[in-house]
């Protein structure tokens, strides 16, 4: 589908389900129901802009999912990848002395992102489960509406690459629940684990368990065959999003299970309204669950059994979901959740805490042999942090993406301290310039998968565009 250019949109709002097209409601459903077949031109591998003009050793304290290498060297070679982890500097590779602690960018594995444009809604009250506010006159004026002149006003793509800036800001370079219908899909700013990533197609998502006779249910039918061969193996799913003690909640996941989607690759979203019990079916499914406390707590005023979930062995990862109910980053909503953690009797482990949104995450969007862990070979998705703590995974935990001083995403100087990546990149001049929380940093969104197509907007390019249409528009920076 091609969008109007910017400023050809209609004034009026677009209509909900019943009247006229709802853009909205095309966007928030859109997930990735069927094969993405790869793109015309699409380079065989990424296109790296920003990339360090020799090999280099980023040197601090580095997190490997086994061990601390309290003052270790991440090699990244030319080709992208991490060359070596290791606990004493290279011979003839420039070294970057960070001072900070080193790993894995953070996997965020539950969001919306092109809503992630707006600034925080303040729910007027508690709601029972999200048909409800999804369906309520507020939520309509607040949200829906100016999403709905966005998508007709701007050209494809400007919202979730404005969105995909704010995940690299907070350290984050995957992202789960971008729309497979953006022409942004293989342009993308940073990985987006349901769509094609790493030359593959295997993840599907889903927002609603289909009702019997829709069009839906044979899509899942399809989702289910290739779970069964292999060809998927992570399907993402919103269920039970709603009060313990809501019916219609309670009664989506014995729907789950009846119509045989509780299988491996299964991938719970929220999950709020499950009873350990069924939890307990999760856990010896192999079924996994993501989890979004934040935007639970301000939408229903509870959230997942996490604590139960955990001690029955789900693999549980977390998603900052979106900026009208969630959080503003995953390291901001890594601090609700061992907030809440610890109200629900589970000591959190801050070790744990870090792989929910590193290792763990990658193996439950089953991408663990390429994400989430710094190891020789694999694609340098890295994150350095500043370092105000002695125990590096507490740093982790309490870091905002005012720590954030640099982010790697296969290798390229994707953000960073100004000074940095002026000192490593070929061509820093040409990135853009930034105060991020009072420190200067540079900006490269130059990324594209399709080489020698238009260059791809700024940041200021995209804030413009939004803002002129929007003024309402979500700073990243605040």
């Amino acid at each position: 589908m091609t969008a109007p250019s910017r400023g050809q949109g209609t004034t009026g709002p677009a209509r909900r389900a019943g009247g006229d097209h709802d853009r909205f409601e095309e966007a928030y459903r859109a997930g990735v129901a069927a094969e993405a077949p790869p793109s015309e031109g699409l380079a065989a591998g990424p296109v790296t802009r920003a990339a360090p003009v020799e090999a280099v050793a980023l040197r601090g304290c580095v997190l490997t999912p086994d061990e601390v290498v309290d003052d270790g060297c991440v090699v990244v070679g030319l080709d992208g990848r991490i060359a070596a982890v290791q606990a004493q500097p290279p011979q003839g590779v420039r070294v970057r002395e960070t001072g900070g602690v080193i790993l894995p960018g953070l996997i965020d594995l539950h969001g919306h992102p092109e809503f992630n444009v707006f600034a925080a809604w303040e729910p007027p009250r508690l709601f029972t489960n999200r048909y409800q506010w999804r369906g309520s006159d507020l939520y309509q004026a607040l949200v829906r509406d100016p999403q709905n002149r966005l998508l007709e006003a701007l050209p494809p793509g400007t919202q979730l690459r404005y969105a995909e800036v704010r995940a690299v800001a907070g350290g984050t370079t995957a992202i789960q629940g971008a729309s497979g219908r953006t022409s942004s899909a293989d342009e993308a700013l940073v990985r987006n684990v349901d769509l094609r990533v790493f030359g593959e197609h295997k993840a599907r998502s889903m927002i609603d368990l289909p009702s019997a006779g829709s069009r839906d249910l044979e899509r899942l039918q399809q989702i289910l065959a290739a779970v069964g061969t292999g060809a998927v193996t992570a399907f993402y799913l919103h269920l039970a999003e709603g009060r313990a003690d809501d019916p219609r909640s309670q009664r989506e996941f014995d729907r789950l299970v009846e119509l045989g989607a509780l299988t491996p690759a299964t991938v719970i979203i929220h999950g709020c309204a499950l009873t350990r019990e069924q939890l307990g079916q999760v856990a010896a499914a192999g079924a996994k669950l993501v989890w979004s406390p934040q935007s639970n707590l301000r939408l229903y005023g509870e959230t997942t059994r996490a604590a139960d979930a955990l001690a029955l062995g789900v693999p549980l990862g977390l998603g900052a979901d979106w900026l009208p109910s969630g959080s503003t980053s995953l390291l901001a909503e890594l601090k609700v959740a061992v907030r809440v953690l610890a109200a629900q009797g589970h000591q959190p482990d801050p070790r744990q805490m870090v792989k929910m949104v590193t290792s763990t995450a990658a193996r439950i969007a089953g991408l663990g042999d390429h994400l989430g862990a710094l190891l020789p070979g694999r694609p340098a998705d890295v994150l350095v942090l500043e370092r105000h703590h002695r125990d590096p995974w507490e740093n982790v935990l309490a870091a905002d993406p005012s720590w954030v001083e640099l982010v790697m995403v296969d290798g390229d100087l994707t953000y960073g301290r100004a000074d940095w990546v002026a000192e490593l990149a070929e061509d820093a001049g040409r990135l853009e310039p930034l105060v991020a929380w009072g420190k200067r940093m540079l900006l490269d969104t130059s990324f594209q998968a399709r080489p020698g197509g238009a260059p791809p907007p700024t940041l200021a390019q995209l804030r413009a565009a939004l803002v002129e249409q929007h003024p309402q528009v979500g700073p990243i920076f605040a």
